[in-house]
């Protein structure tokens, strides 16, 4: 009897530990920063995303575990031969993740190995198309090709590249030496440009204010003979007025009216001959006199008539 409890108590506690050990080979627990790669009888089964999953206790094991967390490669000197035939060392960083872990683990053996090696051929073709000069203003571009290259690469083995930067450009001391030399002459290049435009725009605005003040010298003297074309229409409609109005008077009073402006003009040429100041003799007609005394009689008649 004693010997029969102890069995099926035997029992009963390997049914236990049987039962505990299948659920803790069944159930898995898998973070969110990893997934675990399943192999049943050393084949490749399932991938197991973050989360509570269930395996086959015995046939299926936890093969792998992958981070799929966003990581980097270690800091890269490149040596590049660039088109100008310049040697530069560029340092540059890859940023990738794990997309698919199968073919991680199953296709490439060490994968941040595979994915320097890789880096370093692209970032060489990259590099090789430029002159230095323009390697050194070109880095967003170029991290753009190596970026998109790399990622074509990586595919293969589910790998995402979500980032590459080239962080330097080392040059030698003498390479140094000889940009410094360029830089200085482009300096003086572009100070003796701006002085040669600065005097171009100097002569162009003297013009211009010449021709401004040539146009306004023309204005003015468009508007001088302008007046004086006006004064003398005036002056020739004053006369034409004053004809037309003798002419009128003639009309009406007859050779009085003819006599009156005859006397009136000898009367106004003397008085002007006697108002100048160079005027020392004045010698008067006999018949001043005449005139005078007809040019009052000439009045007298046009008034009554």
């Amino acid at each position: 009897m004693e010997v029969l409890l102890t069995t099926n108590l035997v029992i009963a506690a390997l049914l236990i530990i049987g039962g505990v050990l299948t659920i803790k080979l069944g159930v898995k627990v898998v973070p969110q920063s990893k997934v675990y790669v399943v192999e049943r009888f050393g084949k490749y089964s399932r991938t197991l995303n973050a989360g509570l999953s269930l395996i086959i206790p015995f046939l299926d094991r936890i093969a792998h575990k992958v981070d799929v967390l966003e990581r980097q490669l270690d800091e890269q000197r490149i040596s590049v031969i660039t088109r100008d035939n310049v040697e530069v060392i560029l340092e540059t960083r890859v940023f990738f993740r794990v997309v698919d872990a199968s073919r991680t683990v199953y296709r490439i053996s060490n994968i941040n190995e595979a994915l320097k090696t890789a880096s370093s051929s692209i970032v060489r073709s990259a590099a090789g198309k430029l002159e230095l000069d323009d390697l050194q203003s070109s880095r967003e571009a170029m991290n753009i090709e190596i970026e998109t290259n790399l990622r074509n690469a990586a595919e293969v083995w589910g790998i995402e590249i979500t980032r590459t930067e080239i962080t330097d450009v080392v040059v030698d001391d003498a390479t140094k030496e000889a940009q410094r030399q360029q830089l200085n002459a482009e300096r003086k290049k572009r100070a003796t440009i701006a002085e040669a435009e600065a005097q171009k725009r100097s002569i162009e605005l003297r013009a211009e204010a010449d021709l401004i003040q040539a146009e306004k010298n023309a204005e003015a003297i468009r508007v001088t003979a302008d007046a004086e074309a006006y004064s003398i229409k005036m002056k020739a409609e004053a006369d034409a007025e004053q004809t037309r109005l003798l002419a009128t008077a003639i009309a009406k009073n007859g050779k009085p009216a003819v006599d009156f402006e005859i006397a009136k003009r000898q009367v106004e040429a003397l008085s002007q001959v006697a108002s100048a100041q160079n005027s020392k003799t004045i010698i008067l007609p006999s018949d001043v006199t005449a005139a005078i005394g007809g040019l009052s009689a000439a009045l007298e008649i046009i008034k009554e008539k």
